[in-house]
């Protein structure tokens, strides 16, 4: 077990920003996407969790791996390996991968590092990506620091469904 577990309960703004996301959505007919790393399918899980509104949520990928990046959405190898698997390059690009290989309207990406990882990574940078079909893709880079990884899970799961809120207006 880890020695930072994420909180069994969320945060009550989490629970209602979640709400009133799903509520937007399915009022503007919009189905959402999210390509997760760092966050290992926890936005994907939250929002399918509103009664009556978890049909807006169309699919999430868990691409944790970087093989997982190119595998599952797309992402050139050489991008990643360039680039490196946490920066905002691959963000906008696994953003734009969830929209291809699916029929959401609206998807979010999450990549970054939720605790120590190599010598030279930063703990707590998260990278954020929100495309929505016809507009150009947004970007927001985090440093959330040294929280913990629950503390930078959930701290990531505000910002996305932040921007994701921005996507529907």
């Amino acid at each position: 077990m880890a020695d930072d577990p994420l909180i069994d309960r969320l945060p009550q703004d989490v629970e209602q920003a979640v709400t009133a996301l799903l509520q937007h959505a399915c009022t503007r007919s919009l189905a959402l996407a999210t390509a997760e790393s760092c966050t290992g399918g926890l936005l994907a899980s939250l929002l399918t969790d509103v009664e009556g509104c978890s049909h807006a949520f169309e699919r999430g990928f868990v691409a944790y791996s970087e093989e997982a990046k190119s595998g599952m959405l797309g992402i050139d190898r050489h991008l990643i390996d360039a680039e490196g698997a946490v920066s905002k390059t691959v963000a906008l690009a696994m953003a734009n991968g969830a929209l291809t290989h699916s029929r959401a309207d609206v998807a979010m990406a999450i990549t970054g590092f939720a605790g120590p990882a190599g010598p030279d990574d930063e703990p707590g940078l998260v990278h954020f990506a929100c495309a929505r079909r016809g507009r150009a893709a947004a970007h927001r880079e985090a440093h959330f620091g040294k929280i913990g990884r629950g503390a930078v899970r959930v701290a990531a799961v505000r910002v996305a469904l932040a921007m994701m809120g921005e996507a529907l207006d």
